[in-house]
């Protein structure tokens, strides 16, 4: 089957979805990871972000729309040699995810999020120089760090946590910037959870700067917990305040009255509707 199946053939999402167990999230990270180079895929923690940052969107994205940008970073087509078993075993475990989140923010207005800690310091110092040049791999300028960053523009939050949190947030930032709809909103209550969840990336520009000042002062997060439960607040919220627009439906208004089928003909026949052009 050709490559471009994988993204051309609508993907079923069922209303109802079992979500993935650890065991499954380890084999769809491995899946992932046996992606052909050069194409460079999402890991299971930056897809679980990325499939937020989708979810959320004001306009509804469909799997075929989103699903190459989990392959590569560019949305490179799969190659025609890939072993169809691989493909669609981890087309089904990643929809399943997307699913099961849009389930849980749907009825429950949370989710469990996909975030790894360090068992202890010296994972603790890998993992944060790995975070930074994932962060920075992922989603370019918008999410670039280094250890030697002035001060202010370092994201908000201690080490631990910023290395727990940002490997996530590259990925729902990875999905703003494919798909920059919800970023492009003017929407005042959109822009404030957005900083929530941006909070974990370094800051650009001097607005960013003065949000995550006052985030800092008015909301501090004091343990990784905080950081997830904010984290999770700012999804759902982006969720609410995307829904209306998500669903619009467009209804179509006629230019003129509605003949009945008793009502003349307006060709001017003299006959009634069902018996003239109402009968084609």
């Amino acid at each position: 089957m050709p490559s471009s199946d994988l993204f051309s053939t609508p993907v079923p999402t069922p209303m109802v979805s079992r979500d993935l167990n650890e065991a499954e999230f380890a084999e769809l990270n491995e899946l992932l990871a046996a992606t052909p180079p050069p194409l460079m895929p999402l890991d299971v923690v930056m897809l679980d972000g990325f499939l937020c940052g989708v979810l959320v969107q004001p306009v509804l994205l469909t799997p075929p729309q989103w699903l190459p940008h989990v392959f590569d970073l560019e949305a490179t087509p799969l190659p025609d040699s890939c072993d169809s078993a691989w493909r669609e075993r981890t087309r089904e475990l990643v929809v399943r995810r997307y699913t099961a989140l849009n389930q849980a923010l749907v009825e429950d207005g949370w989710f469990e999020p996909v975030i790894l800690e360090a068992e202890n310091e010296q994972e603790e110092e890998v993992d944060d120089a790995v975070a930074r040049d994932a962060a920075r791999e992922q989603v370019g300028s918008a999410a670039a760090t280094t250890t030697t960053a002035p001060a202010s523009s370092a994201p908000s939050g201690s080490s631990a946590i910023t290395h727990a949190i940002a490997p996530w947030v590259a990925g729902f930032q990875h999905a703003l910037l494919r798909f920059p709809t919800l970023i492009e909103q003017a929407d005042d209550d959109v822009k404030v959870a957005l900083t929530h969840v941006s909070r974990h990336l370094p800051a650009e520009t001097d607005e960013e700067r003065e949000w995550m000042a006052v985030l800092d002062r008015d909301l501090p997060l004091a343990t990784l917990d905080d950081a997830i439960d904010a984290l999770v607040n700012a999804v759902a919220d982006l969720a609410d305040l995307t829904r209306a627009a998500r669903f619009h439906v467009d209804t179509v208004k006629r230019d003129t009255p509605k003949v009945g089928r008793n009502d003349a003909c307006p060709c001017g026949s003299g006959k009634k509707f069902k018996h003239c052009h109402g009968a084609a």
